[in-house]
């Protein structure tokens, strides 16, 4: 029954006609709603309970089940595996355990579901950088197929998958939708707006560099900036302690893997145009067919994996992290180096995830102002000397929900109902107020987000501006995400170290690329859409040709450009 409680008279034979165990439902939905939602939705308290309702009526089937599912530790997924998964147990009767584990692990629980054919979880919040990889193996349920099919009897007549703004990404070249987003953030540039907005910064700099402090444009002018701040003495503005003109990490761990498949080299320019990602050649250097089959990832059968924008890339990274980065910085992770700038003395980070923002703007903190706005903002990263117009700018990462085929039925259908809640138009600009972490268009539209705008450093304006298509996460030419970015960290690894080269490593990268995509290509694994690799031609040959890969520019120190930040706002809006 499909109650919405319009009036006491429909409560009142709701009452009579159903069973013990859904009153208790919304019982507790109600109290969720009252302590939990209030006005932090965009659906009326009447929508509130019917949704509430349809997930009570569309459970009972599952009351008692235990469902098991994973996903990454960040703020957002705290948050459903504390307060929302509670709540969804309690209204439905269905017992979620909703596991936090590292982003590396939760893709090798997926690998070996997928191998093993072995029901690990019952649902995995995985990013969409697989969605190469669930569309060639269909080892993943593909969500038409199963909305109009066996799971329509517990999708959500409000799911609503147009309000969605991470679907293009998680939907294959087949036209099919394989995962829903629940949580998505970008890379964008961080930077100290008081400093840059200090008068005697801005004549120094002015002085030193014969141009306007400001948001860079491009790599040579983030190279300054890094340089002037860089051992700076900003004692005037009361900061204490050595400040530095660049954040960034550099430890051999698959967290430097991402540090570059999502897209430092896209931003470099190493790869072709096209949104959401290059074609025929994407951010990983990987070059496909016209029939979107991967070909090769070294320039010598067209890809752009050791290609001179890729080097670059690789070697700016470096100079970057030894000039200008607080010495730890070398030794340093993903999640260690994320809070580093909140502490008050580093200038800018142009590849900063906004992830990082619910922690960045915490009450005391040295980037803290006294009435609750940050001191520091965020703005579109700046692209290196080989980007063009129309290439993509940054990352997205879209973590969705994925329901494996070696799940049985039943218990997919109960976790395809979690995903639903914790993802529905009742819970999720809570949700988003908490991790900041933006999925419903209808969520970023919402007034308390005007209001709270002026306290989030620029992150409202972005995604409410045309600007975040230009930003997105990994595409399908990646045939093998969990084979091919393991390969990443282990040889970039290398050229951090010293050991090798940033060419020798990205040589020794794309061809352990290349090898991983031959063995798939005999295996036949992947069908038609798998594989089917090109023949060496030379590096001469390629570099010749139009787009990507690019020949070496002569000079890869372009004319440094900045703009004011409050104007790139101003175009925002």
């Amino acid at each position: 029954m499909n109650l919405t409680l319009k009036s006491t008279t429909a409560l009142g034979l709701a009452l009579t006609l159903m069973s013990g165990p859904a009153f208790a439902g919304m019982d507790e939905a109600r109290a969720f709603l009252d302590s939990e939602i209030g006005d932090m939705s965009v659906l009326t308290r009447e929508e509130q309970e019917a949704e509430m309702q349809w997930f009570v009526d569309a459970a009972q089937p599952f009351a008692g089940m235990d469902i098991r599912v994973v996903s990454e530790t960040i703020t957002t997924h705290e948050y459903e595996s504390k307060v929302l998964a509670p709540a969804f147990t309690a209204i439905t009767g269905i017992q979620v355990t909703h596991d936090l584990i590292g982003e590396g692990d939760v893709v090798e629980k997926l690998q070996t579901q997928m191998q093993s054919g072995e029901n690990i979880y019952d649902a995995y919040v995985n990013d969409s950088d697989l969605i190469g990889t669930h569309w060639r193996y269909q080892q993943v349920r593909n969500l038409t197929d199963w909305i109009a099919g066996e799971g329509g009897d517990v999708t959500n007549p409000g799911l609503d998958l147009d309000d969605f703004i991470g679907t293009e990404f998680t939907t294959a070249p087949d036209g099919k939708l394989y995962q829903l987003p629940d949580q998505q953030f970008a890379n964008l540039y961080w930077f100290r707006y008081d400093w840059f907005n200090d008068e005697k910064n801005k004549a120094d700099f002015k002085a030193a560099y014969g141009y306007d402090l400001g948001v860079p444009v491009n790599w040579s002018a983030y190279e300054d900036i890094a340089e002037f701040f860089t051992g700076r003495d900003l004692s005037h503005l009361g900061v204490e302690g050595e400040v530095f003109g660049n954040m960034d990490y550099g430890k051999k761990d698959p967290s430097l893997g991402w540090r570059y498949t999502d897209a430092w080299m896209s931003m470099a320019g190493m790869g072709d145009v096209g949104e959401p990602n290059g074609l025929p050649v994407d951010e990983w250097g990987i070059r496909v067919n016209e029939n979107s089959q991967p070909v090769g990832a070294c320039v010598a059968r067209g890809g752009a994996a050791n290609s001179p924008a890729a080097v670059y890339a690789v070697e700016k990274a470096i100079e970057w992290l030894q000039k200008y980065s607080p010495p730890a910085a070398q030794g340093m992770t993903f999640s260690e180096a994320g809070p580093i700038p909140a502490q008050g003395n580093v200038a800018q980070q142009m590849f900063w995830y906004t992830a990082f923002t619910a922690a960045s703007v915490e009450p005391d903190l040295p980037v803290m102002n006294e009435d609750g706005t940050p001191k520091w903002r965020m703005a579109p990263s700046p692209h290196g000397a080989y980007w063009q117009d129309g290439m993509k700018v940054g990352y997205q990462d879209v973590g969705s929900w994925t329901l494996m085929k070696s799940t049985p039925v039943d218990r997919a259908k109960a976790a395809w109902l979690y995903a639903q809640f914790v993802t529905s138009k009742t819970i999720d600009v809570k949700k988003s107020h908490v991790g900041l972490t933006f999925v419903r268009e209808s969520t970023i539209q919402h007034d308390s987000f005007t209001e709270r705008a002026p306290k989030l450093g620029g992150l409202v304006e972005f995604y409410r501006s045309p600007a975040r298509t230009q930003w997105s996460p990994t595409g399908t030419n990646v045939p093998d995400y969990p084979k091919l970015a393991q390969l990443w960290w282990q040889n970039i690894g290398d050229a951090m170290s010293g050991a090798k080269t940033a060419k020798e490593a990205l040589d020794s990268l794309c061809s352990d690329m290349e090898n991983v995509m031959a063995r798939l290509e005999r295996a036949g694994v992947q069908g038609d859409i798998g594989p089917v690799m090109n023949d060496e031609q030379g590096e001469e040959y390629w570099l010749a040709q139009p787009g990507s890969p690019k020949p070496k520019l002569e000079n890869e120190e372009e004319e440094p450009i900045t703009v004011s930040y409050d104007e790139l706002i101003a175009s925002w809006k």
